[in-house]
Parts: C-alpha cells; structure tokens; sequence
C-alpha cells in the first residue's frame, strides 16, 4: 500500500480524522490504501487500545448497489480471515458498519510490509527469504485447512513484524476452494503479476494457485523485482501464462524452490509439503556453511 503523504489534499479521500465509528472508534491517521478502500490507525475506546480500521469504499459512493457490494465484499473477508486460526493470519475482532458503510476491525501489526521493507532496503538474503517462506508456508496452509485460497498472496499482503513474526494479510479476494472464481468484480482485483496462469483461464481456485503466487512473492524477495512484472497488463499476462521468469541473480539455492512453484502446470507444481521440505534443506545448508 501507499501512504499518502497529504491525505486531506487529495480528492478521492474523505477526510476522517477524529471521526468516531460505529461510536466506538476513533480514526487517527491513514496506514495505507489499496484498490478496495483505506486501513486506518484508530483507538477503540471501549478496550481502550490501537486497532486498525479498513474502510471499503464503493467506486460509486451514491450507488446503492455499489454500497451493497462493499458490504457483501467486507463480510465475504471477514468471514474467510477469520476461518483461518493461525498465528501468520491477520486477527479480526469485527465487522460494523457506520453511515451505511462496512469498516472491518483488526489488529494492529508493528513492522512493514515486505514490499515497503523491498522498496526501503532492496532484496532480502537467501536466509531472509527462506524463512519467510516456511512462515508463509505454514499459514498458507491453515487457510487451505480451513477451505479458503487466499488469491491475493504478495510483497503488499505480506506484513514482516517486530520479533520475527510473518503475517499474511488482505483476505479480501478470498474465497472457497473449487469455488466460483467468475465473480465479475474480482477478476482483477488482484495483482497479475503474482496471480497463477489457471486463475486467468477461469480454473477454479485450489490451493496450487496461492503457491504459485507464494513462488513470485518469494522470487521478488530475492531478486528485487517481480518475476513476470513487464509493466503492461497484456504483456504481464503472457508472461505469467507463457514466459519463463525473469533471469535468477541472487536466489542460489533457492532458485529450485521458487521454479518448483512457478510451474505453469498446478499438477506439476510444488506442493506445500515439498515446498517446506526443500525450504527447509536450503536452511540447513545455510546453517552448516
């Protein structure tokens, strides 16, 4: 996500600093933006404790219809976060809705994302990103526990905290697995440069699809820019449905992982137990040099 710099300057975002929600939360300052709405740092006074608020935003705020959607889209991502009890998911304590608008509450995370710690400091280490990997590994497979694929797995989704922890964020894509993946106004609610080839031929979601986003997430860690990313929407589709990915520079022995989820055929792809099994060889070889 963005900051913005000047928040009140800029038009498509309402002012709502010291605004109190669902009387219970008092907005403070904007975290970041995505392309559904804003998450920000609030206080909720009942608990008396920092939260984090994201405020879906319509694309057209008067439309009644657009105004159902958001709510149908905040349930639909609350529920699925919530489905998934696992340490590396994004906790969420509520959903409530405040002049006609959902707002979902969530804990509040220290660190940054990986995609601003990558902006900030440019690519992580072999073993910097192998452990990010097994983390995300582990609540990658939660979530396909508990029925969901997350579709939306990315440096920005990925939140690296104080003391170690790997959250995985933003279920707001996700839905059940072998569900109905035509919904028109997710088609490309994603980011395509991390999306799996089978979601772009209308397949229907299964876990495979997040490890290959897993696999690009993981190549843009290392190497400092996304594997497929060709700065155009068609051209990053071919890339992602036909090329392969960009050249390997830095990932080592990482580098048969990340190809392993990066095969365009999902029968043919890493699973996640054989992605941890690799993942955790590399590790062990980096622990004995």
């Amino acid at each position: 996500m963005t900051v913005p710099t000047d928040l009140d300057a800029d038009p498509a975002i309402e002012p709502g600093r010291g605004r109190l929600i669902a009387g219970r939360y008092e907005l403070q300052s904007v975290l970041g933006r995505g392309g559904m709405g804003l998450v920000w740092l609030a206080e909720d006074e009942l608990l008396d404790r920092p939260v984090a608020l994201k405020q879906l935003i319509p694309n057209d705020a008067v439309s009644e219809k657009s105004r159902t959607a958001a709510l149908r889209r905040a349930l639909a991502e609350a529920r699925a976060a919530a489905r998934v009890h696992h340490d590396g998911a994004v906790a969420i304590h509520d959903l409530v809705k405040h002049d006609g608008r959902p707002w979902i509450v969530m804990e509040l995370l220290s660190g940054r994302t990986l995609a601003e710690t990558l902006q900030a400091g440019g690519p992580l280490s072999v073993e910097q990103v192998t452990r990010i990997g097994l983390r995300l590994l582990d609540v990658l497979q939660a979530t396909h526990r508990a029925g969901i694929v997350h579709r939306d797995v990315k440096p920005g989704n990925v939140h690296l905290c104080h003391g170690g922890r790997v959250v995985l964020t933003d279920f707001g894509i996700a839905c059940p697995a072998q569900g109905d993946a035509r919904v028109a106004e997710h088609v490309f609610a994603g980011s395509p440069a991390y999306a799996s080839p089978e979601w772009f031929r209308g397949a229907p979601p299964e876990p495979a699809c997040d490890l290959f986003s897993l696999g690009a997430t993981l190549f843009t860690a290392v190497e400092g820019r996304p594997p497929f990313d060709r700065g155009d929407l068609l051209a990053t589709l071919t890339a992602v449905a036909e090329d392969a990915p960009a050249p390997f520079l830095r990932a080592g022995p990482l580098r048969p992982v990340i190809e392993g989820l990066l095969a365009k055929d999902p029968h043919r792809r890493l699973n996640a137990d054989q992605a941890r099994a690799a993942l955790h060889a590399v590790q062990r070889a980096n622990t004995r040099r």
